[in-house]
């Protein structure tokens, strides 16, 4: 999931977080379960329409989200052309960009609260043998925020080498990208200490 909630409404926000996450587990295990290339191309088809029925606004917004998958899909066609298996180097390449553009339509119509609502009924049986809910809570709703937030500062680093340099970025901003991850991990710590960590919540 690497876009947060859509500017725009849609009815699929009014949808409940619980189904929405429900079928968009069936999607994927029926995704993983055809290898049909033609069945594969509909449905990356058919999620491109669900991205355009909003309008334009929502598609731009959701399509750029996707962009930052176009190394991965470019080095796995590589490989499986260079090695005589370009139907399954496009079967897997269009799997990954239904999946992902599915799981990323839930997050742009679906609410950082309403999914942690439903991650909390999932987890409420693991409360009863002392397992501490609103630390896993707090560590998916980072990850699911934080993930366009490193994204955006990736590519942020990779332009301002393009100011400076005509030099190809690649590992050279691996560096100030991880000094960026800890600087912000090291502000969150600072301010989850400030507000009592977690010690409030050690007999939930």
């Amino acid at each position: 999931m690497i876009s947060l909630t859509s500017p725009v409404d849609t009815r699929a926000h009014s949808l409940p977080a619980g189904g929405k996450l429900l079928a968009l587990c069936l999607a994927s295990v029926a995704l993983f379960a055809v290898r049909d290339v033609w069945v594969h191309l509909m449905a990356a088809l058919s999620v491109l329409a669900l991205y355009a029925l909003p309008g334009r606004i929502f598609f731009v917004h959701g399509v750029r989200r996707l962009w930052p998958l176009w190394p991965f899909v470019a080095v796995i066609l590589a490989w499986h052309v260079a090695t005589g298996a370009t139907q399954d180097g496009l079967l897997i390449c269009l799997r990954m960009l239904s999946a992902v553009g599915l799981a990323n339509l839930v997050t742009m119509t679906t609410s950082l609260s309403e999914m942690m609502a439903v991650l909390r009924r999932l987890l409420r049986p693991f409360g009863w043998l002392g397992v501490n809910l609103r630390a896993i809570e707090l560590a998916a709703a980072m990850v699911i925020r934080f993930t366009p937030v490193l994204a955006l500062k990736g590519s942020a680093l990779t332009m301002a080498w393009r100011a400076r340099s005509r030099r190809r970025a690649g590992w050279r901003v691996i560096v100030p990208f991880m000094v960026l991850a800890l600087d912000d991990a090291d502000h969150v710590a600072e301010a989850l200490r400030a507000r009592g960590g977690f010690d409030m919540d050690r007999t939930t």
